[in-house]
């Protein structure tokens, strides 16, 4: 027992020494951050998850120990006992930096190869070299104190949901694929040849066939699987807080999730979330700020200038208007002096929006400067500065086209602008809003035919139901995302539990009744057996961790996270297998020519 430990036995760990535990003889055990030779003194920085301790080694301390300690290199794992004393050259950057280990005794666990990664804070090395030696990366100690905040939050968020009456229940990761938005990961069945599991995009079904159950509060904190092309801050397998409630309404939900939300803060980050968290409906969003996870942090918000400009003789402007369309704009503060280049860098911005051109007025002290102003009245601009409620020094950029190209435009050049000013550069507060009344279902051109804007089983709001077969993309959902600086942190809605109103809305997005019964067949047969109301909520687990831990990149939250193309360079996964395993499945794979 023990004798790869030298029979030694950690006391305390490096960081937790403080001064009261000076006199006192301890075993302390990590890897080797740094080595200094002084001569007759062997000085080491021992390193573990807590933090740093300087160990001293001397001759006339103990020369057995002093010559092994010479020994050692970086990253070594060694064990060490000795007297802690009070350190003659304090150092105050480190919470253990006015004492110190005299090691009289080292034991090397074991040694360590030269790491292809530095082991410290804020390293600037290549993402993919990072991802291949993960394990290292995560030795470092920024890299630590993010996923102590994860443990931290799902232990706040357990706490919380044990003290409001929820039980945390699992739901199955082999499940049955519903394809209806993102691609399933399926999962060959060996014992039903040809047929095949899907990994669960979210817990969603299984949840509401709880609430049928009688569970009434249900949640979990869950793994959930999306095989979608990704983008910087999206995962293959993310976790969701996931949630579900029976007998609430819209309010219950929302007045709940924001005790939660400010309970997460305070207690992880001593932040005061103060409640009630702003609302701002759908169509509001989008007329405002081009976004349905809008950016409340600053303003520059779209104005609709449409009635100003009705009557300009300017073409691109007239012709928007005719199709129904609308001139909408923004307000940048400070930037009237901007150069004819970098708006022409904002023009080609917007058109990977699909907008056609950028109009822009600028308005200094007594002088308008613009293009577009020969094509107008003195009174249509003066209309479009006072609409805006511009000042000498703004600039005041221009979309027209149909509605959904020009709000998507603005919306991002708003957020392009606020970076290019560097308005949120040292802006660290937190800007909640829900966001409600969403549409219900939104019209694929390609498809020709009606999708969910969330999903398939959400509640049309109950004054819009008499349009749901006359005029389907006028009917708001009962749903709701909360949002956090402009990313979408979670969202939710209150669910259908009527068969008959479920199989309607199937109808509406282009199934037959024998298709939805295929597919969500298990679901509405349970709602045969007296279903109750009930609705929830589900994070993005990861992305909260984003905004906790003060990290923009998701695979930072992630202890072995994929690569943008959902590869893993650290397990080389996906990976072939043997061909006896696809024999036992009855897989045969097709060539590439």
């Amino acid at each position: 027992m023990g004798e790869s430990l030298g029979g030694l036995k950690r006391t305390l760990m490096c960081g937790e020494f403080r001064e009261s535990h000076i006199g006192q003889k301890h075993v302390v055990m990590g890897w080797v951050q740094r080595k200094r030779n002084l001569g007759g003194l062997v000085f080491i920085d021992l390193r573990d998850r807590e933090g740093l301790l300087q160990v001293v080694f001397g001759e006339e301390i103990n020369k057995d120990a002093f010559e092994k300690a010479d020994l050692v290199k970086s990253e070594y794992c060694i064990a060490v006992e000795g007297d802690l004393v009070k350190r003659e050259s304090p150092n105050d950057s480190m919470p253990t930096g006015m004492v110190e280990l005299k090691g009289q005794n080292i034991k090397i666990l074991s040694e360590s190869e030269t790491p292809p990664i530095y082991i410290k804070e804020n390293l600037d090395t290549d993402e993919a070299i990072r991802l291949k030696y993960r394990f290292l990366d995560l030795r470092r100690p920024d890299i630590q104190r993010v996923f102590k905040i994860r443990h931290k939050t799902a232990k706040v968020v357990r706490d919380f949901m044990d003290e409001n009456g929820f039980l945390e229940i699992e739901t199955p990761m082999l499940t049955k694929s519903t394809p209806e938005g993102a691609r399933d990961y399926l999962v060959p069945s060996r014992n039903y040849p040809g047929m095949f599991y899907a990994l669960p995009q979210s817990p969603q079904l299984f949840k509401q066939l709880l609430m049928v159950s009688g569970y009434d509060k249900y949640f979990q904190i869950t793994k959930c699987f999306r095989d979608e092309d990704l983008r910087a801050n999206r995962q293959p397998e993310f976790t969701q807080i996931d949630m579900e409630l029976s007998f609430v309404d819209m309010e219950d939900i929302i007045a709940l999730n924001e005790k939660l939300i400010q309970k997460i803060f305070k207690e992880v980050t001593n932040v005061e979330v103060q409640l009630p968290i702003q609302r701002i409906a759908y169509k509001e969003a989008m007329d405002k700020y081009g976004s349905d996870k809008p950016d409340l942090r600053f303003g520059m918000e779209i104005n609709d200038i449409s009635e100003v400009v009705k009557n300009a003789e300017f073409k691109v402007f007239k012709d928007a208007l005719e199709i129904g369309g609308s001139v909408r704009a923004i307000k940048v503060p400070n930037s009237a002096d901007m150069g004819r280049k970098q708006i022409d860098k904002l023009t080609e911005f917007v058109k990977a929006y699909k907008a056609k051109g950028l109009a822009w007025i600028s308005y200094k002290e007594g002088e308008i400067k613009s293009p577009i102003s020969k094509f107008l009245k003195e009174e249509e601009v003066s209309g479009i500065l006072s609409k805006l409620d511009a000042v000498p020094g703004d600039l005041i950029l221009i979309v027209a086209d149909k509605d959904s190209v020009v709000l998507q435009a603005l919306g991002a050049l708003r957020l392009e602008m606020a970076k290019k000013l560097e308005i949120l550069k040292d802006n660290k507060e937190f800007k909640f809003v829900w966001v409600t009344e969403f549409p219900l279902v939104s019209y694929n051109e390609e498809e020709g035919r009606y999708q969910a804007e969330h999903h398939p089983f959400t509640m049309p709001m109950e004054e819009d139901i008499p349009y749901l077969e006359s005029d389907p993309g006028k009917v708001r959902a009962k749903a709701y995302d909360i949002v956090l600086n402009g990313e979408e942190l979670g969202g939710g809605s209150i669910r259908i539990h009527d068969t008959n109103l479920q199989e309607k809305m199937f109808t509406v997005l282009g199934f037959t009744k024998e298709s939805a019964w295929e597919r969500f067949g298990f679901l509405l047969d349970a709602f045969r057996f007296g279903p109750p109301p009930h609705g929830g909520l589900a994070y993005g687990f990861d992305r909260m961790i984003m905004f906790l831990s003060g990290t923009d990149n998701i695979k930072d939250v992630i202890a072995f996270p994929k690569n943008q193309n959902a590869y893993c360079p650290l397990t080389e996964a996906p990976n072939v297998v043997d061909k006896n395993q696809l024999n036992e499945l009855g897989i045969n794979l097709q060539e590439n020519n």
